[in-house]
């Protein structure tokens, strides 16, 4: 039984995909430092990708730790923004900071599609 004023403890599929949106949000932040450095036009369409996704799954597991009722919307936004932003890097199937972002984008996309379809 919880006390009043107090929130009851996340689900344990809640906070996985609290710790999957905070790992991808720090892979992407890693990600378009790595991309800056290299420069080239190419790189603008990845880096918008890549801060859209970074600061979506910021927002959305900020607002799943404070039981947002927006949640839900916002899950199923952040898997659309890290599925973007996996299509984006598998554009460099030879650069591995890349392919660790696609990777960390895609286990969150999954993570937050699950939860958009949970109640909170």
């Amino acid at each position: 039984m919880t006390q009043p004023g107090t929130m009851p403890a996340m689900s344990k599929e809640m906070q996985d995909c609290v710790d999957a949106c905070m790992t991808c949000h720090s892979i992407c932040e890693e990600t378009m430092s790595s991309c800056m450095q290299m420069g080239g036009q190419a790189q603008m369409q990845i880096m918008r990708a890549l801060m859209d996704c970074a600061e979506t799954t910021r927002m959305c597991a900020d607002m799943m730790m404070r039981r947002s009722p927006m949640s839900p919307e916002m899950c199923a936004m952040c898997a659309k923004a890290c599925e973007m932003c996996a299509e984006a890097c598998m554009s460099m199937p030879d650069d591995q900071q890349m392919m660790r972002c696609a990777e960390a984008c895609r286990r969150c996309a999954s993570t937050c599609r699950a939860m958009a379809g949970a109640t909170m």
